[in-house]
């Protein structure tokens, strides 16, 4: 029998898993993934991120390795209709507001690899495959997680496991075991299904001729068939087929199918390699609780959605970053326990914009009726294909209630990443202040010159940075593009203070607003689990 003590016990090997394992790692904290398959997946799944994921590794320390596996977008998205005229054209070109290209495409094993090669580097991060995890006990003090040997088994093939052969004990669990979520039946929670949706059939591709595809990632909404046809990262191609009414799932998803479906692209054996097939039902659901005692859920076990909006991944690795910082404080005792509730406050409400908006485009793609379709046609080419005229409107993704200040516009946001000047070297704002909470000013002078003593003897508490950032002067960052002081301008503040996730707890408009903000900040952080209305606050 194989026993042994972590500070936490990470379930599943998927990107969420390891994205966590190596947050938590760099963090310090002894980690263990347990992952039921002895091989990694070998075959690909989710497809994209965007500029917000591409942050979220390089808060990782792999921003190097993962650009060297994407496939930045170089021109937009496009939605056409069977006449192939252009019914929405998004731009995914150039730079995003967080420092990396606005939308990149990947083959998940690729992905994996790179993850699972920087967890394997860490001392304090172990990788246990091929451990079924077969039985959760919570106790007073800690978790004990038994798992059974699965041999080497092909993904598939897998026979259930009934001999107890290892167990791992944690201070926390955290379960990134994908939609059937051991971890969360067993902390008991409950999904708040919205309903499945539509049927598609996905076909990955590995071309070997040389196709120029223009562009890069377009949508055909014709109700003959509603067809996706996108990147699958660099070398691959993916198409997605919406299963129609009567057609039987089993028959439709056969080898056979998926090249009567390519060979209408120009897609055949002489010049196409099949790599995957596989039936997919999207649906949209979300669990009521994502922490329970210290068991605690993320990725696709917290929350399912269908693919339009390409966030499902996406949304995952939000849940990592808004987890690890607060996981840590608990385990280093700055922090209580009840930190913890905050996440699922947060990123709940976060998450159903995601889902929102992942349904309302698929209201559009799929419309098979053709009446209906050219309806829809109609009115999205009148509005000349902008997505702010043709779109539906969902809701501004905000974090919910939690560490964060109401009263303003800005709390509960993601702030963006424009590059600065530090030390004479430009650099994106996390790499010049790090994974940490930074109070950012607007002001030419440094901001020890500008603080008082109350704050400063709050920010270590706080485990903040105070950085002033200014076009002129000698500030601490210096913004030699001029797009931070058009952000302060625009918003109308004088500082921000941002949480190590990068998303913001509040701003104020003048300097004397900055010890209250700081102070209630520390507050939310020792004591309480919602967040603090702040009249007047920006």
């Amino acid at each position: 029998m194989h026993n042994s003590h972590h500070d936490v016990v990470i379930v599943g090997a998927g990107p969420v898993g390891l994205a966590t394992a190596r947050m938590l790692g760099l963090m310090g904290h002894d980690v263990v993934v347990v992952e039921r398959w002895p091989e990694p997946y070998p075959l690909p799944r989710a497809v994209h991120f965007d500029d917000e994921i591409g942050r979220v590794f390089q808060s990782m320390e792999l921003a190097d390795e993962v650009k060297a596996i994407i496939e930045p977008v170089p021109d937009f998205y496009e939605w056409r209709n069977a006449a192939g005229e252009a019914l929405v054209r998004i731009d995914w070109s150039g730079t995003g507001p967080n420092g990396w290209p606005t939308a990149n495409f990947f083959s998940q094993p690729q992905l994996e690899r790179v993850l699972g090669e920087a967890v394997a580097s860490m001392p304090n991060v172990d990788l246990v495959r091929g451990a079924d995890v077969i039985d959760i006990e919570e106790r007073d003090a800690d978790v004990v997680v038994s798992a059974g040997d699965t041999g080497v088994v092909k993904p598939g093939h897998l026979a259930p496991t009934t001999q107890v052969t290892r167990r791992f004990t944690g201070r926390y669990v955290i379960g990134c075991d994908g939609a059937n979520s051991f971890v969360r039946r067993r902390m008991g929670a409950r999904m708040d299904d919205r309903g499945s949706f539509f049927d598609w059939f996905i076909v990955d591709t590995i071309p070997s001729d040389d196709v120029t595809w223009s562009p890069m990632n377009w949508q055909l909404c014709d109700p003959v068939r509603p067809t996706t046809i996108v990147s699958g990262g660099p070398g691959r191609r993916r198409w997605e087929f919406m299963r129609l009414p009567g057609e039987d799932p089993d028959q439709l998803g056969t080898t056979e199918n998926a090249w009567k479906l390519l060979r209408a692209w120009g897609r055949t054996p002489d010049n196409t390699r099949l790599e995957r097939h596989a039936m997919y039902t999207f649906g949209a659901r979300w669990a009521d609780t994502w922490r329970r005692g210290r068991l605690i859920i993320a990725g696709d076990a917290a929350h399912q959605m269908p693919p339009f909006a390409g966030q499902g991944m996406c949304s995952g690795l939000r849940d990592s970053a808004n987890l690890a910082w607060k996981l840590d404080r608990v385990l280093r005792g700055v922090s209580g326990p009840a930190l913890l509730d905050t996440y699922t406050s947060e990123r709940s409400v976060h998450l159903q914009h995601a889902i929102a908006m992942s349904v309302e485009l698929g209201k559009v793609i799929c419309v098979l009726d053709p009446e209906q379709a050219a309806l829809r046609d109609q009115r999205m080419i009148a509005g000349g294909a902008d997505p702010a005229e043709v779109l539906p409107v969902t809701a501004r993704p905000v974090l919910g209630e939690g560490i964060v200040r109401t009263g303003g516009a800005l709390g509960g946001t993601l702030v963006p990443q424009f590059a600065v000047e530090a030390q004479r070297s430009p650099r994106l704002l996390d790499d010049a202040t790090g994974n940490r909470a930074v109070l950012l000013l607007l002001s030419d002078s440094g901001a020890e010159q500008i603080l008082d003593a109350e704050t400063r003897r709050t920010l270590p508490a706080i485990e903040a940075a105070a950085k002033s950032i200014s076009a002129a002067g000698d500030p601490d960052l210096r913004d030699f593009t001029g797009e931070w002081t058009r952000w302060f301008d625009t918003n109308s503040i004088a500082a921000v203070l941002i949480r190590p996730d990068h998303y913001i707890y509040g701003a104020v408009a003048d300097i004397g607003g900055i010890a209250g903000l700081v102070g209630e900040y520390e507050a939310r952080l020792r004591h309480d689990t919602m967040s603090v209305p702040a009249p007047g606050a920006a």
